[in-house]
């Protein structure tokens, strides 16, 4: 099984198809295998190699407790980990929520290994502090909280739901406290001169920042997704892929990036 080792932290990943490596980064409590549930990996894998990665805290990856596991830097390490073993100096990178956080982080740290950047459902500005962060006391209860959680915004498969519940709490615990602890990192914004793609559904509570963001950024193209929130947005493949299509042969075909 495919696994990079990042300070003793080990990273799962695994990938698909052929052609300009693209890097897959799924949200909170996920793993990898909602690329697959969801379309994106047949959507995308004849035209792209998927490098699919379980963050840390998450899916087949190693989940400290500690919560200074889980600062910015570490998330961008293990990518660069990755990429370091699959010998691609440079990708393109499509993250959805905290996948999207991580994005914004590596604009951060490691802004020289990536072509393009797609971005959906999150923004870089300050978030919550983890003393006003309802989903701590939530995920304190226990695995069963977690489908809960997602079901706040959209009705979950079976499948899913399997998934979720076998997530390690405490980990999750670590990774919320020390988000609550992070300053904003909006500075990054004008200093993402890639081409870059934000998307959100504009029934999310994240809209308006991540629509914010645009104004601050040098080569962005914002898709707006109707109606929809921020779970049933990731969900609804069907409407957010023809844009990250188009975006992508855009960047791919028609300048020498690969």
């Amino acid at each position: 099984m495919p696994y990079v080792s990042n300070q003793g932290v080990r990273i799962y990943y695994q990938t698909e198809g052929d052609g300009a490596p693209l890097v897959l980064q799924h949200g909170f409590s996920d793993s990898l295998e909602s690329w697959y549930e969801f379309g994106y990996v047949d959507a995308l894998k004849s035209d792209y190699q998927l490098i699919l990665v379980d963050a840390r805290g998450h899916g087949r990856s190693d989940k400290p407790h500690d919560p200074e596991a889980y600062d910015n830097p570490y998330f961008v390490a293990d990518i660069v980990a990755m990429l370091d073993a699959l010998s691609l100096p440079k990708v393109h990178y499509f993250g959805y929520s905290m996948g999207a956080g991580i994005g914004f982080g590596i604009a951060t740290y490691g802004a020289d290994r990536i072509h393009s950047f797609i971005l959906g459902g999150s923004h870089p500005y300050q978030p919550p502090p983890a003393s006003a962060d309802p989903w701590i006391p939530m995920l304190q209860e226990g695995p069963n909280a977690v489908p809960s959680i997602w079901e706040m915004d959209a009705p979950i498969s079976l499948a899913l739901r399997d998934r979720l519940l076998s997530n390690d709490v405490e980990a999750l615990v670590a990774y919320r406290q020390k988000r609550g602890e992070l300053p904003g990192d909006e500075t990054v914004l004008p200093t993402m001169t890639m081409p870059c793609l934000l998307f959100a559904g504009e029934a999310d509570s994240r809209y308006a920042r991540v629509k914010e963001c645009i104004t601050h950024m040098p080569n962005v193209t914002f898709v707006s997704v109707p109606d929809l929130g921020h779970i049933d947005t990731f969900f609804r493949s069907d409407l957010v892929l023809p844009d990250i299509k188009r975006f992508l042969h855009r960047i791919c075909h028609t300048s020498d990036v690969q």
